[in-house]
């Protein structure tokens, strides 16, 4: 274990620190597809009984209208969170009819292209804007590539942890200095070792023939309507999810805030030749934001984002420049088909400790290799994670996932053990054994008991999802919400509607010009 991790681990182990441990944010993003009882993508509108998407904070729409995306608020113990995350399932259910929750993170199989409706945020000029970028979406990757789903993990360490280790290594600067500069290291060793993530947690190894639309692929017939891969973990995580030209020389640098800052503003203002071939109208109408590389800097698709809460207005971008980064976003973990929320305790603490590991381990800056190995190796897990003898590349040589994944769970046993110490118990340390004997036994892992699940019934993919969304909506309509919580999510649902025509009705200013001072307003923000 490195020098650095040690002196950390005994400082946050002593009495005055140990119970800033308790105090760690954590907040879950759960996407998911309505469907029909037929599995099929459900047409309909977005339910306005689950309110407004633009202004409902806990329910809204991702990419398409058929694409549900339910946010829980930040809290300190992810058991509040996952209760947070059950109770918004529970009240969708509850205005759902006879519609479905799709339990996979690869949709169910999809009708043509131009038949998937885009998310509709309503007349105001935000709103348009939000299904003016979905139309650029479209065009620039395919409206299928925008139905996948997955669980995106807001976790933060407290804003009091950061001065103390700050002080104790001497640290000249401010402390949001101080905090961001960490916050970006944890990314680096996140960029490092998130494969053992995608093989302990993937859970998409096989999709719906249909998805490819005819494309070439090197994916393998599982049936007549199911492609899949023998030892794959995530395909929605493998190069079959976004592919992007446009993307492809975008690699922010995850040395400093900066830089990372610097090359999402560039690619925000660069034109990119094939978009501005198509153009920002089509017979006097929006298609796209503009015709850079990014339209917005959401646009880029990576595994895991520093983040800032923003300010009604203010983009991601700006609200990092001016206060620093405050948590992190890891947005590659795939949705577990077995699990009514998609997303449990054990994988919540495992997380927890898998993610303090990378905050406080040294994280140097990465070399001219490193970025693109810790790509290659993602991508190998990913297509062939539970392959027998699978090696990775670790500083220049190969070694068996097996053994790094051994290692690097051995390494991570210490915090897992401060987590328990801090919060009492012995949970995170269990958390810890399940995964060890996922290493031990490829059997275990999601991705394996997926293909072993359509195998003993003998389903297509589309058949076992289907099956799973049916178990899990037994589940969510047999334990309804207590009068009490229902109340409270109809009259945020009621309120969010009367936000957003309240916000219609006020709306001043032409959208163009809405554009144009929203596109001015990244490339004004100064350093």
């Amino acid at each position: 274990m490195s020098e650095l991790l040690n002196r950390r681990l005994a400082l946050l182990g002593e009495r005055d620190h140990l119970s800033l441990l308790e105090q760690c944010l954590h907040g879950i993003e759960r996407e998911c597809l309505r469907v029909t009882g037929e599995a099929r993508l459900a047409q309909t509108p977005h339910p306005e009984e689950l309110g407004s998407a633009l202004t409902n904070e806990q329910i809204t729409t991702d990419y398409s209208e058929s694409l549900l995306e339910f946010i829980t608020p930040a809290l300190a113990d992810p058991a509040d969170t996952l209760a947070s995350l059950d109770k918004i399932h529970r009240f969708a259910y509850s205005k759902l009819g006879n519609e479905y929750l799709w339990s996979p993170s690869m949709p169910c199989p999809l009708p043509a292209e131009e038949d998937i409706p885009i998310a509709y945020y309503g007349t105001s000029n935000i709103g348009k804007l939000k299904y003016v970028y979905r139309q650029g979406l479209a065009l620039r990757y395919g409206k299928t590539m925008q139905c996948i789903a997955g669980i995106h993990y807001n976790f933060s360490l407290p804003e009091s942890l950061w001065p103390v280790l700050k002080q104790a290594e001497g640290f000249v600067g401010t402390d949001r200095d101080y905090q961001s500069l960490a916050y970006i290291a944890m990314i680096r060793n996140f960029r490092r070792y998130s494969w053992l993530l995608m093989y302990l947690f993937g859970a998409s190894p096989a999709l719906d023939a249909g998805f490819l639309r005819g494309r070439s692929h090197s994916l393998e017939q599982f049936d007549a309507d199911t492609l899949y891969l023998p030892y794959a973990t995530s395909l929605r995580m493998s190069d079959l999810g976004y592919q992007s030209n446009a993307q492809a020389g975008l690699t922010p640098c995850y040395n400093d805030l900066d830089s990372y800052i610097d090359s999402l503003r560039k690619a925000v203002a660069t034109p990119y030749a094939p978009y501005v071939e198509i153009g920002t109208h089509k017979d006097g109408e929006w298609v796209q934001l503009n015709t850079n590389i990014l339209q917005i800097e959401n646009e880029y698709y990576s595994n895991i984002r520093p983040k800032r809460v923003t300010y009604t207005g203010e983009r991601p971008i700006q609200a990092l420049m001016a206060r620093g980064v405050q948590y992190v976003e890891a947005r590659c973990l795939d949705i577990n088909p077995f699990l009514p929320t998609g997303i449990d305790l054990t994988e919540a603490r495992f997380l927890d400790a898998f993610l303090l590991y990378c905050a406080l381990n040294e994280s140097p800056l990465f070399e001219t290799n490193e970025c693109g190995n810790a790509t290659s190796n993602f991508l190998s897990v990913v297509k062939e994670g539970r392959r027998p003898g699978l090696q990775l590349q670790r500083r220049g040589e190969a070694v068996g996932l097996k053994e790094w994944a051994n290692e690097l769970l051995e390494k991570i046993a210490p915090l897992a053990a401060l987590l328990d110490r801090s919060h009492g118990g012995d949970s995170h340390a269990k958390a810890l054994d399940e995964q060890l004997a996922k290493v031990k036994d490829s059997s275990l892992t999601p991705s394996a008991q997926v293909l072993a699940s359509m195998t003993e019934h003998k389903e297509s993919f589309a058949q076992f999802s289907m099956r799973q969304s049916q178990a899990h909506a037994e589940f969510f309509r047999g334990q309804p919400l207590s009068k009490e919580d229902q109340a409270g999510f109809e009259d945020a649902a009621r309120k969010s509607l009367v936000q957003q025509s309240e916000l219609e009705q006020n709306e001043v200013g032409d959208f163009d010009v809405f554009v144009g001072s929203y596109q001015a307003s990244i490339l004004a923000v100064s350093y």
